[in-house]
Order: structure tokens, then C-alpha cells, then sequence
């Protein structure tokens, strides 16, 4: 019997180009929206802290098969910053949308402090990515705190700039330190923070909201 090498080595040719296409496609990773999955993970984070969030609650949260993952954002602590840098970008942002043009930028500050009176008891027992990270790793990983470092700079000084058009109102002092009042107004931002997570009620957070302003108004 003889073979017609070309009819052959074509074929083979032919065969291993079909079969290579075949596994290419097998193992294409299948497409996902990435800002999806990142807000997935996000959530996943937020809920249950780094050491909380095993891989299957991140997959879970994601969408996404595990080799997507690792392809995509890398190691868990990779996500885990990524997500951090998101959820500091989005809180700076709503800070900032929140900063409205009320003609009476004390009653924006008073707004603000008072924030979690409205939140629901879910949303308090979240509490804030960035404290929860903060206080979780404290000095031990430089980027959690340079984002943590950045997000109080950006805070204070518009905190800063509404003490500032509050004083041009009279509705302060001229004489407040517009940059120690903005430290404290941070200050007791991130503790009605911590005791909302704590289950504080509305009463006792509206107090100390209340007891904030009356400070500040006090102050010479």
C-alpha cells in the first residue's frame, strides 16, 4: 500500500491546527466585566475584612472562576489594595458630593456629622473600609496607610474650607484655628463611625453630632 505524503502531511498539518485552535478556545478565560467583579470583591472585603474573605467568598462575590481571578488581579492582597484604593476614591467622592451648596456651610458640617442617624442599622454595622483597615493593620502595611494618610489630608481641608466660608457667615469665630477645628471635626467623624458599627443608637449619635457643632460654636 502506498500513502500520499501530501495528502498526509497536509491532514496532519490541517489536524493539529483544528486541535491547537480547539484547546486555545477551551481554555479561553471566559470575558467578565472587571469593575463588576472589583465592586464584588469590594463588598466581600467590607464585610468580612482581609483574614475573613476566604477565596471562595471572593470568587463568589466576583462572579468569576479562580484562575480569572489570579489572572486578572493578582494575589488576594493585590485585591484586597486595589479594592481599598477603589472604596477611598468612592468615600472621598461622596464626601465631596455631599458638600452641597446650602447657604450655611455649618448646618453642611452638622449634616455630615449626623450622616449615620439616617443610615440604617445594616449600613452603620458596616462601618468604613478604610477605619476597619487602619485599625486592623495600624502601622504594619505602609499602603494602607498612606491611602488612609491621603483620604485625611483630602478630608481636612475641605472640612478646612467650610469651617473657613463658616466663619465669613459668623457663624464662627475668626479666631478658630480652622485647622485643628477640621482635625476635630475629623476626629468625631471617625468616632460616630466606630460607634455606629458598635450599635450605637440614633439618639446617642445625633447627640454627639449636636455636642460637635455646639463645640465648635464655642470655640474663641
Amino acid at each position: 500500500m502506498t500513502f500520499d505524503y501530501h495528502y498526509v502531511s497536509h491532514g496532519f498539518i490541517l489536524d493539529s491546527l483544528v486541535q491547537n485552535n480547539y484547546f486555545r478556545f477551551m481554555a479561553r478565560p471566559k470575558e467578565f466585566d472587571r469593575d463588576a467583579a472589583l465592586a464584588g470583591a469590594l463588598q466581600v472585603f467590607w464585610a468580612k475584612g482581609y483574614e475573613g474573605a476566604s477565596t471562595g467568598d471572593l470568587l463568589k462575590g466576583m462572579k468569576i472562576g479562580r484562575q480569572s481571578m489570579y489572572d486578572t488581579f493578582g494575589d488576594k492582597q493585590a485585591l484586597y489594595l486595589e479594592c481599598l484604593h477603589c472604596y477611598h476614591k468612592l468615600d472621598n467622592k461622596n464626601f465631596f458630593d455631599h458638600l452641597s451648596d446650602n447657604p450655611s456651610p455649618l448646618e453642611v458640617l452638622h449634616g455630615f456629622l449626623a450622616i449615620f442617624t439616617r443610615r440604617s442599622e445594616a449600613e452603620n454595622a458596616m462601618g468604613c473600609m478604610g477605619i476597619n483597615a487602619i485599625t486592623a493593620y495600624g502601622q504594619t502595611k505602609p499602603e494602607v496607610k498612606a491611602l488612609a494618610l491621603n483620604t485625611a489630608a483630602r478630608v481636612e481641608a475641605m472640612l478646612a474650607r467650610l469651617i473657613e466660608a463658616a466663619q465669613k457667615t459668623g457663624e464662627l469665630a475668626n479666631s478658630v484655628d480652622a485647622d485643628v477645628a477640621s482635625s476635630f471635626v475629623y476626629a468625631a467623624l471617625q468616632g460616630l463611625t466606630v460607634r455606629a458599627q458598635a450599635g450605637a443608637s440614633r439618639g446617642e449619635l445625633a447627640d454627639v453630632a449636636d455636642f460637635t457643632i455646639k463645640a465648635l460654636k464655642a470655640m474663641r
